[in-house]
């Protein structure tokens, strides 16, 4: 999906922070991979979304440095474990999608995603007929 947007691969720890940095700098996606059921929180402004404005430019901080924030970066991260259990807190910031379903279901999961980024409207119509 991400392939003609030149997709940055790296795995969690050693060289993630660089890479994290370089991607919300130049507007890259970036795809974390084998990650553990708990993240490092260096990603914690990233999955909140916090950034500030300063001298006009949008910044992120991530770690100890500010980073330019380029609205086109994106974040994706996958893990090996068949069956995470995530925090409450982590599962607030995200949205989890579980391949290990079926594709019928992994269609219907991700048609309720689309609908409900798109059109909250009908999304919250379904849930009161459900």
């Amino acid at each position: 999906m991400e392939k003609n947007n030149n997709l940055v691969v790296c795995k969690s720890g050693g060289g993630m922070v660089r890479h994290l940095e370089n991607a919300v700098r130049v507007g890259l996606p970036l795809l974390i991979e084998s990650l553990g059921e708990e993240l490092d929180p260096v990603l914690e402004p990233v999955l909140t979304n916090t950034m500030v404005v300063k001298g006009g430019e949008t910044m992120m901080k991530i770690g100890e440095k500010m980073i330019p924030y380029d609205e086109r970066f994106k974040l994706y991260m996958t893990t090996k474990l068949p069956n995470p259990h995530y925090m409450p807190d982590i599962c607030i910031k995200v949205t989890l999608i579980n391949f290990g379903i079926t594709s019928r279901g992994l269609e219907e999961q991700l048609l309720a995603d689309v609908v409900k980024q798109e059109r909250p409207d009908l999304s919250a119509k379904r849930g009161n007929t459900a």
